[in-house]
């Protein structure tokens, strides 16, 4: 890894161990003003000090975000499909590397939607972009997306097959989804690049959200990127601070949970 990227993939992930807790915010531009980013100014300032790094988009990022925040910044930069178009997979890229730059960000994001009708596309944008991202020390994280088709997010043969391609593109991090059975085969076809946690829609409770954290960090993932499960969440802040015990103080998701309520 050069320089460039050491240096940016520090302000993601932090702590004695390199861990993050990233805060997912890239929802709108496909799934419009969701309850709870409603006002997405009011909830970055709100988390500011709670989080490691923040995954947006370029408009949110520039009329939103504080350029002192101090947190690490993951640049989405693929999108243009929403839930009301024909098909949520069929995502392009809607920025440049150069932007990403210009903007002063610490990653760039982009999906790949394996086993769909987009799944050549997606992968040859991610493999091109990796190009791009190791010419100017830019991280690069794939997104392992579903689109609607939300079980294969429980499927270990899917998901360590979509995190190793992501692997084999030249991610630099992947997010991908929990799962129950044989979650550790997800973590090992990332072949030692740091997994990051999706979240996906919200969680039946509090304590579900905080358990599928504990049990993806003690298989060996490096943090979780989650939206819903946080700012849907009766509190929020909270939340991200029980994430963040599990995540940097290895706490119990039973003993976050008591955090979380007290």
């Amino acid at each position: 890894m050069s320089f460039g990227k050491e240096v940016r993939m520090s302000r993601i992930f932090r702590g004695k161990n390199n861990m993050t807790v990233m805060l997912a915010l890239d929802h709108g531009m496909a799934l419009g003003p969701m309850r709870g980013i409603e006002r997405p100014r009011e909830l970055l300032n709100s988390v500011s000090g709670s989080v490691d790094s923040i995954m947006l988009n370029k408009g949110i990022l520039v009329q939103c975000a504080s350029p002192s925040s101090g947190a690490g910044i993951v640049l989405r930069i693929s999108g243009a499909a929403t839930i009301d178009g024909p098909d949520l997979t069929a995502e392009r890229l809607t920025t440049t590397i150069e932007e990403a730059l210009r903007l002063g960000v610490d990653a760039v994001a982009t999906s790949i939607f394996v086993g769909t009708p987009n799944e050549h596309a997606s992968i040859e944008a991610c493999a091109l972009l990796s190009d791009e991202c190791d010419r100017f020390g830019m991280p690069l994280l794939a997104v392992t997306a579903l689109g609607k088709d939300r079980e294969k997010a429980f499927k270990s043969r899917y998901l360590a097959l979509a995190v190793r391609v992501a692997a084999e593109l030249g991610a630099d991090i992947i997010k991908t989804y929990y799962c129950e059975d044989g979650f550790d085969k997800v973590v090992e076809a990332a072949v030692g690049i740091p997994v990051v946690i999706a979240g996906g829609p919200l969680m039946d409770s509090n304590s579900q959200v905080l358990e599928v954290a504990e049990k993806a960090i003690k298989i060996g993932a490096r943090g979780g990127d989650m939206g819903r499960n946080v700012w849907q969440s009766e509190k929020p802040i909270a939340m991200l601070k029980s994430l963040r015990d599990i995540i940097h103080e290895g706490v119990t998701a039973q003993e976050a949970l008591l955090r979380y309520w007290n």
